[in-house]
């Protein structure tokens, strides 16, 4: 990428091929909107994908497509390595500088090729440069999304099943929105020049927060759901860690039998909610040795309808909610609350059912130690076609043969001033609930 930057500015910086480009390029714009880059640049909004950030900086490039050229505005985007943001690698920002310039030069080339004309445009003749912009914009934005994502998934293992298709078409939409400020950048030039910038600095960065408030917004979820399972936690506190295992194994499933990503961010968080009914669940009855009488299992069996009316107002957990409410469901139909059986039960459901009882033998209990990962996966197959879907259970030892997993090999500790229990894992299939008959 570096090297085809720079082939590319030397190639439209050649002197030979245009001996007064330097005399019609106007350098002081060049400057002023070089720093207007920079100083955008260094202040980008950090997005949820790891290692991935946005910034406004695209605008001073467009603007400079407009005001001082293709060339021009190639050296406004390659002073994308000048930015002062605090430990960014050289070779990030080198990539940086060469992605910018790249987009702002074949974006220039558009610009002309579409009939516009480079240079501070009159006001009469503002109305001629609509067009042409919008073909410019039209090809820096999605060329600058192209080669950024293929970096991502070069350098930093990016899948694309992990960037939600619905979210990034909305967050495309919008950065093509903000390209209009280069243009307004450009309108203003011609009226009060080199003021423009400062003019356009509010704008723009009321831009960056509206970027940012993306990234808060998914921070909240997370914490949301994060307070959900420490209350479950703090409940039930043999489990400690359950839901987050179990979320991150029903990913690994749902990954493998080819959800898309909206969808892997909903299971995401049905795995980590898939208990919180708990919360409904009398602490005596979660915790009671020996046989349930037939109203305690009836409370064991409403925790996922409780999970459900628990949950119902939290808008953005989608499919989740049928994750949560059916994953006590069998595929042979004996399961609660509904009693589905095969593909009656929500694919959700029959993803965490599978994750959920792996945890479960493979995690240390007081009643008894964690099973070895190869007597779970036989329980599963065991399992599988009666109480499990079958198609889960070959895709998650599937997975598990290829990535392996890590269980937690210590039981919980209690906390302090707490009582040892040794109450049974409702959730593990080796150890069925056990109910007295009050006939």
């Amino acid at each position: 990428m570096i090297g085809a930057a720079f082939a590319l500015i030397w190639y439209a910086l050649d002197v030979s091929r245009r001996p007064d480009l330097f005399g019609e390029m106007d350098i002081l714009v060049v400057m002023v909107l070089a720093m207007l880059f920079v100083l955008c640049e260094s202040m980008p909004t950090l997005l949820n994908i790891n290692q991935a950030a946005v910034s406004v900086s695209f605008s001073a490039a467009l603007a400079a497509v407009v005001l001082v050229g293709p060339e021009g505005a190639a050296l406004v985007g390659l002073t994308a390595v000048l930015s002062v943001r605090p430990n960014l690698a050289l070779v990030k920002r080198l990539f940086n500088g060469a992605q910018f310039a790249i987009c702002a030069l074949i974006a220039g080339w558009a610009f002309v090729w579409l009939g516009g004309k480079p240079g501070v445009p009159k006001v009469d003749q503002f109305d001629d440069l609509i067009l042409p912009f919008a073909g410019a914009a039209a090809v820096f934005v999605p060329l600058n999304f192209v080669l950024t994502g293929l970096m991502l998934w070069l350098a930093a293992g990016i899948k694309a099943e992990q960037v939600p298709i619905v979210g990034t078409a909305q967050f495309l939409v919008s950065y093509l929105g903000y390209a209009t400020f280069g243009l307004l950048i450009a309108g203003l030039w011609a009226t009060v020049q080199t003021i423009s910038v400062v003019l356009v600095l509010l704008p723009l960065f009321v831009a960056r927060w509206g970027f940012g408030q993306y990234r808060a917004q998914q921070h909240s979820y997370d914490a949301t759901i994060a307070a959900l399972c420490q209350a479950v936690e703090t409940k039930d506190y043999y489990t400690r860690g359950h839901c987050t295992r179990v979320s991150l194994a029903s990913t690994m499933i749902a990954q493998e039998i080819g959800m898309k990503s909206e969808r892997l961010r909903a299971i995401r968080y049905a795995g980590m909610l898939h208990d919180v009914g708990k919360l409904g669940v009398p602490t005596k009855v979660l915790q009671k040795e020996g046989k349930l009488t037939e109203e305690e299992f009836a409370a064991i069996q409403l925790h996922p309808m409780r999970g459900l009316e628990i949950v119902r107002g939290i808008g953005f957990l989608d499919e989740a909610f049928a994750g949560i409410m059916h994953h006590h469901e069998r595929h042979d139909g004996k399961g609660y609350p509904r009693g589905l059986a095969a593909d009656e039960i929500p694919e959700f459901a029959r993803v965490i059912a599978v994750a959920d009882a792996f945890d479960s033998m493979t995690s240390d209990r007081s009643y008894r130690k964690a099973k070895p990962i190869e007597a779970a996966m036989a329980e599963l197959r065991k399992g599988a076609g009666t109480q499990f879907d079958p198609l889960m259970v070959s895709a998650f030892i599937k997975v598990i043969d290829r990535d392996g997993w890590s269980p937690p090999r210590m039981a919980p500790a209690v906390p302090d001033g707490g009582a040892e229990t040794v109450s049974k894992d409702h959730d593990d299939p080796t150890t069925p609930i056990q109910v007295a008959s009050e006939r």
